[in-house]
């Protein structure tokens, strides 16, 4: 390793590097070497003219600090026997007194995922969906829709913790599945105190850890990602920890939204975190289905001083934290809201959260996020964003030194209808003139400096239309322009907005219900619905849906819902399952025929105008289904939010009760699960936030290959007012987003994966296997050569004869081609317009893609001209506008 005395002698000035570098903890990071990381952040310090001997100094020194790093275990050690210990985690890095300093993080370009399964030991391996089902009884009483309509019966309290829980976890096997518990209340289960008095972290830590009565923990290892689901509920009141919680996957803790219960960590706590979200035994990326929601974390007690951060969430798509409130001492230099530096990982979303007081309220690492409605009051540095593609929609930060430190920002920055109060600065980043620093500030009203670079300002006060630093493209000009600040205009719809700022929505908790209000779907006298995953409930779901529209919020308690036919959502309905753990799968003849398509679950009829709102739901398929189309939706919002999805996901094999997961391990045109995804039809206005449309690259619950062919990911068509907020759509085989004919459209955040056996050597090029009955939306790929298999790839976006959409923070990434490593460019074509009016692109990310943006069968925006980040970075594409 070099000494500082001889890069001293040879004239190079390493004292602020090596500052930086070593005021800051090692960042973990999985993958093939630190190598890449350390060279990336060599040459940005050699930019500045230090020399070689710099980047080999700073590689060193990255490369000892990151090996101190890999030895020290995250979440708890594991033992002889591979299973972890409960109920407290072991130490992690903590963040240093220092934690509010600047740093810089670089995803390193040569990153690949390298999933892998959870073994499910314990599951019923009888259960076969798809050859075998028993029919629900008929008993259907002889009653007026009037007669079932359900009304208030004044019970006090929130509806969730008074209804029946009888939910399950269906393919465990029965030995031990009626002796396992999705739903635990710790005071009244457990025994936790939430008086403030005694010690509730080993009781709360017990009702995390249950697994069933006389089988194995959820910490053991041995039920799988989805054959785990456990809804830690909280009742009001205060909660005292000594120690940490340590979270698995499936586990989603609940508190009481209308009086949110507080964890309050003791002024001797013993842990550097005072919650865990990151199941240890598991890599970030495949950190699925864990949420946190209506609950205040507190480290007031705690000497403001000391090193603490009250949550880890190093965790990946399908997961929610919302409604959650960070209270720190004000003008700490040690506390930490919110960290994710645990793992590389793989988010979407974090919404409606609040922080008071620390030094930093997130520090951050990882690939992308979109941030919606999140306050900071009194935090010194609201947020340390290190990652790639991150938005900032409709924000607060009040009362603090910096708001965004983007120093560890390597792609894209997009902040939007963002409001700095009081702030010292509001954006603050680096000073470079490439691509991977682009920065796009949309709406934002500020009084002082609002973005500084390299330290010094380049723009204060308010942004009222957009600023732009980056690459910058107008239509059909494939000479971009290299913007150090510029404001260029965005003409937004009306019909997106409420007031100025885009429409946003909180996930509804619907705590003015009370319990008489809430139907269970499975307690319906004389209709039985079953969940089990053995029982075809097609016909007893569409009858209860058909009776209680518009009287009942509809409660889905977990397990799985098997369906032969369409359900249908009438106007009227709202529906709420058990996150992650509610899942409606398609199985049967009528979803066989992709030359009839049928969906599994239609919201409304063309031309139907209210209400339809689901929260909290898993959709799938049982089989393999070329002729299913999973969700549709006709229904338009009478007013924004009406129509609405929050937190509800799609999962196409990958996991156990669908033949998917054992059936489709080779070749793709062997394996067209479903037909589509998601549908927004020409007459719908809907409002979708936090959805993972993920066709299965990996197996959750074993170590079954997957090579599964999923047609299409969303296909948008709406005119009226569509919101996609933290969506992500993956692997699927033609598309992941097209918009075709549609008008009015917002989105923050599209998050995508191309298709990992697409590509060189694969043994079947697009549009097949779905080229027999291509739908007039498709993308039929014929501007490609027939043998060119990087051409014949999914598209990340198709936009054709569209209208007034507004796009920020898009980002795909590619990987593999043929199921196996590909270097260079891995991908012809990312994003293909053509036809189209007013398209506003900001924030938009590549990985391995040659082209960019395509207008029709003209390259325009190359990932080579726009070099950063992970690939590609562009900061405006406006096309038409």
């Amino acid at each position: 390793m070099p000494r500082y005395a001889d890069t001293k002698a040879a004239g190079v000035n390493l004292s602020p590097a090596i500052s930086l570098v070593l005021q800051y903890e090692p960042v973990y990071r999985p993958g093939p070497s630190i190598l890449p990381f350390a060279q990336a952040l060599s040459e940005y310090f050699c930019a500045d003219n230090m020399g070689r001997v710099t980047a080999s100094f700073l590689v060193s020194i990255l490369c000892t600090l990151s090996l101190q790093a890999w030895a020290v275990p995250h979440g708890g050690g594991k033992n002889s026997s591979g299973l972890t210990p409960s109920p407290s985690p072991s130490p992690s890095p903590s963040p240093s007194s220092s934690s509010a300093s600047k740093v810089l993080y670089f995803p390193p370009v040569t990153y690949a995922p390298s999933p892998s399964g959870i073994p499910f030991l314990i599951q019923n391996q009888s259960a076969q969906p798809w050859l075998y089902r028993t029919e629900a009884p008929i008993t259907h009483p002889t009653l007026s829709e009037d007669s079932v309509c359900v009304s208030s019966n004044g019970t006090p309290g929130y509806w969730y913790e008074q209804i029946v829980h009888d939910g399950q976890s269906s393919f465990m096997d029965s030995a031990y599945k009626d002796n396992y518990e999705v739903f635990r209340n710790v005071v009244e289960d457990f025994g936790a105190d939430n008086t403030g008095v005694e010690d509730a972290a080993p009781a709360i830590q017990a009702a995390i850890q249950a697994g069933p009565s006389n089988g194995p923990d959820r910490g053991s290892h041995s039920m799988g990602t989805t054959g785990q689901p456990a809804i830690i509920y909280l009742p009001s009141g205060t909660y005292l920890m000594k120690s940490s919680l340590q979270l698995f996957v499936g586990t989603v803790i609940i508190g009481d939204p209308t009086d949110p219960p507080v964890l309050k960590a003791t002024s001797d706590f013993a842990d550097d975190h005072i919650i865990y979200g990151k199941d240890p035994n598991f890599g970030g990326t495949i950190n699925f289905y864990i949420g946190i929601k209506n609950i205040i974390i507190d480290s007031t007690d705690i000497d403001a001083d000391s090193s603490i951060a009250l949550l880890d969430w190093t965790v990946s798509q399908a997961t929610q934290l919302t409604n959650v409130g960070f209270n720190m001492p004000l003008y700490s230099s040690a506390h930490v809201g919110l960290t994710t530096q645990y793992d590389y990982n793989s988010n979407l979303i974090l919404n409606d959260l609040w922080f008071i007081g620390g030094a930093i309220g997130m520090k951050l690492n990882g690939q992308q996020w979109v941030f919606k409605n999140i306050s900071f009051t009194g935090t010194t540095t609201g947020v340390q964003a290190g990652g790639t593609d991150i938005v900032f929609l409709g924000c607060r930060f009040e009362s603090g030194s910096v708001g965004i430190d983007a120093q560890g920002t390597s792609g894209s920055l997009t902040v939007v209808d963002t409001t700095g109060v009081s702030m010292g600065t509001l954006v603050s980043s680096y000073s470079s003139g490439t691509a991977g620093n682009s920065i796009v500030l949309d709406n934002v009203q500020n009084s002082g400096p609002t973005v500084k670079l390299g330290g010094r300002t380049v723009w204060s006060g308010n942004v009222p239309d957009t600023w732009v630093h980056g690459n910058l493209y107008t239509s059909k000009d494939a000479q971009y322009e290299s913007s150090q600040g510029k404001i260029v205009s965005t003409a937004r719809s009306s019909s997106l907005l409420s007031g100025k700022n885009y429409f946003t929505m909180a996930p509804p908790t619907y705590q003015d219900y009370d319990v008489g209000q809430v139907l269970n779907i499975k307690n319906v006298p004389g209709i039985p619905v079953y969940g089990d995953g053995e029982t075809d409930d097609t016909r007893n779901i569409n009858d209860i849906l058909s009776r209680y529209k518009t009287c009942s919020l509809i409660y889905f308690p977990a397990g799985t819902y098997l369906v032969t036919d369409t359900i249908f959502v009438p106007a009227g309905t709202r529906i709420i399952g058990d996150a992650y753990a509610s899942t409606i799968s398609a199985v049967g003849s009528n979803f066989e025929d992709d030359s009839a398509v049928r969906s599994m679950f239609r919201v409304g009829y063309p031309g139907d105008v209210g209400v339809a709102q689901v929260s909290d739901m898993v959709f799938t398929v049982a089989d393999v289904l070329p002729g299913c189309q999973l969700v549709e939706i006709n229904i338009a919002a009478r007013t924004p939010g009406d129509v609405g999805f929050w937190n509800t996901h799609f999962r196409i094999g990958g996991a156990v009760g669908s033949q998917v997961e054992s059936k489709c391990t080779d070749k793709p045109e062997d394996c067209k699960a479903a037909w589509g995804l998601l549908h927004l039809s020409t007459t719908s206005s809907a409002y979708i936030e936090n959805m993972w449309g993920w066709t299965a690259d990996h197996d959750l619950d074993g170590d079954n290959p997957q090579t599964i062919s999923t047609g299409r990911g969303v296909l948008v068509e709406g005119t009226a007012a569509t919101w996609l907020i933290g969506t992500g759509f993956e692997h699927n085989t033609l598309y992941q987003y097209n918009f075709h004919y549609a008008r009015n459209v917002f989105t923050a955040m599209q998050q995508s994966e191309s298709p990992y056996w697409q590509g060189p050597g694969s043994s079947v090029l697009n549009p097949g296997p779905w080229d027999e009955y291509l739908a007039s939306s498709d993308p039929t790929y014929s501007d490609c050569a027939a043998d060119d298999s990087k051409c014949r790839m999914a598209l990340f976006e198709q936009i054709h004869g569209s209208s007034d959409l507004f796009l920020y923070g898009g980002c795909n990434w590619v990987f593999f081609n043929d199921n196996g490593d590909c270097s260079g460019d891995c991908q012809t074509n990312a994003i293909d317009i053509a036809n189209s009016t007013a398209i506003y692109l900001y924030g938009t990310n590549t990985k391995s893609t040659t082209n960019m943006v395509m207008e029709g069968n003209m390259p325009i925006a190359l990932e080579s001209d726009n070099a950063g980040g992970w690939g590609g970075v562009i900061a405006g594409y406006l096309y038409d506008s």
